[in-house]
């Protein structure tokens, strides 16, 4: 039924730029945003701002966590780390994919992160065998993401190959693959169950698991609609080996070899050329930069500068959640330009001089469209139409102490050294309040459990 969250001093972006103003948010029926009254002036309403989308996540990762952290190689990298992330993965059932993913969903709605994009490719049993449900492991992570209350955008992920030579996949790589016709009937098992807080979109691994027929035929099938995420150029080795086998750069080879626009979302892409760099940001498409991953990885730098002077659109993910913090990821953007360029306040656009708002408002613009959230006009701003979601900041946070409408969000994202969000709401229902998410011990205890049987021998 129709409702009204709590009154606020609402941050959020617009064509002219961002702007701060006391608002009631009114509610309908579907969670979204029906109208906008002005709050009262004169009260200390606590600062908001609208969620923001985490753009790549693979749940399971989270029980992975500290786990690959000691030299086993001189040449350690993310080659080797991926040893140890398929030695977990085999352990895997419904199960355990539930209780880790909804320990990470918690985290994340008390991070700030109101919708998740979850790049899903652990599918079968162990050996490969399709559970008697072909989407019991899909069903896991749309459970956590219902008593979670998050919105989940689920990717499910075509896994054909081992690598750009068309290499069958290892018995590691077993449950991850499906043929093209369980792949997109998979699909359209979960469009079915589509609604408010659920949409389903379509991830390719890479393009070294994706052989090019097998690309093509499956972009054909999707809705016209449908958002399409894939990892791109993440890795120096995974470009040299797409130039070798396939006479391009990776992005070079996808746009030349597929209509990519706004539906699509290119994670990682840390290893561009400057022509790459333009294409892309021409193109309409969004990057998810997950830059605690890249940095836990070894990885490397996006180039954001060029991008962002190009009008490119990004947005941030968590990935293997070595961190699960919206605030970390937005710092260490900016950090890492200023390690890599050896100058301060970077990652600033046209519309302010603030890098905290110039990078929230990217990313939460791009975020939700990228997520598939609501239309473009009014996605990820709390236009009427959008997700009435919400996060609410603590007024008595030392960071915010007699902050301004011009350095909240700086304050914010700059100065936190502890968490300092205080209510979120998603759909327009609370699911954090005092920082902590309303089911945070019930979930923990299970997650606990689950984390014992995991590592038990």
């Amino acid at each position: 039924m129709p409702r009204s969250l709590p009154a606020c001093r609402l941050w959020r972006p617009t064509s002219a730029g961002p702007v701060v103003e006391p608002l009631r948010i009114d509610v309908d029926a579907q969670g979204r945003v029906g109208g906008l009254a002005p709050g009262d002036t004169n009260a200390a309403l606590p600062w908001a701002v609208p969620g923001v989308a985490n753009l790549h996540s693979h749940a399971f990762q989270r029980a992975m966590a500290g786990l690959a952290e000691r030299r086993m190689n001189p040449q350690d990298s993310f080659w080797t780390w991926r040893e140890t992330m398929y030695q977990l993965a085999a352990r895997f059932d419904p199960e355990l994919l539930r209780d880790v993913a909804a320990q990470l969903y918690v985290e994340m709605l008390e991070a700030g992160y109101t919708r998740v994009c979850e790049f899903h490719y652990l599918h079968h049993a162990p050996d490969g065998r399709p559970y008697a449900d072909p989407a019991a492991m899909s069903r896991a992570l749309i459970e956590a993401a219902r008593e979670t209350g998050i919105g989940l955008t689920l990717l499910p992920v075509l896994y054909l190959s081992g690598g750009f030579d068309g290499r069958a996949l290892s018995d590691r790589q077993r449950r991850f693959g499906h043929s093209i016709e369980a792949y997109l009937r998979l699909l359209d098992t979960l469009r079915a169950e589509q609604d408010e807080r659920l949409r389903i979109g379509c991830a390719l691994h890479s393009l070294r698991a994706v052989p090019p027929a097998a690309m093509r035929e499956v972009l054909a099938a999707l809705p016209g609609d449908s958002r399409i995420h894939i990892h791109i150029a993440e890795q120096t080795g995974e470009v040299e080996e797409c130039v070798a086998l396939r006479g391009a750069r990776p992005v070079d080879w996808l746009y030349a070899n597929a209509e990519v626009d706004a539906r699509w979302t290119l994670v990682h892409a840390t290893h561009l050329s400057r022509e790459e760099t333009t294409r892309i940001a021409a193109s309409g498409a969004s990057v998810a930069i997950c830059t605690t991953t890249e940095a836990n990885l070894g990885d490397g730098f996006f180039p954001l500068l060029d991008y962002m002077a190009q009008g490119g659109r990004f947005g941030v993910g968590s990935d293997s959640h070595a961190t699960v913090s919206l605030v970390d990821e937005l710092r260490w953007l900016e950090y890492g330009q200023r390690l890599l360029h050896r100058h301060r306040t970077l990652a600033v656009d046209a519309s302010t001089r603030s890098v905290g708002e110039s990078l929230l408002a990217a990313v939460v613009r791009a975020g939700a469209d990228s997520a598939g959230q609501g239309s473009a006009a009014s996605v990820g701003v709390l236009q009427p139409g959008a997700d009435a979601d919400l996060v609410t900041l603590q007024n008595d946070h030392p960071a915010l102490y007699a902050a301004s409408d011009a350095d909240v969000i700086d304050r914010w994202l700059f100065a936190s050294n502890r968490p300092a969000i205080d209510q979120v709401w998603v759909g327009g229902v609370q699911r954090v309040s005092d920082g902590r998410h309303l089911q945070r011990e019930a979930i923990e205890a299970r997650f606990a459990a689950g984390m014992k049987r995991l590592l038990a021998d």
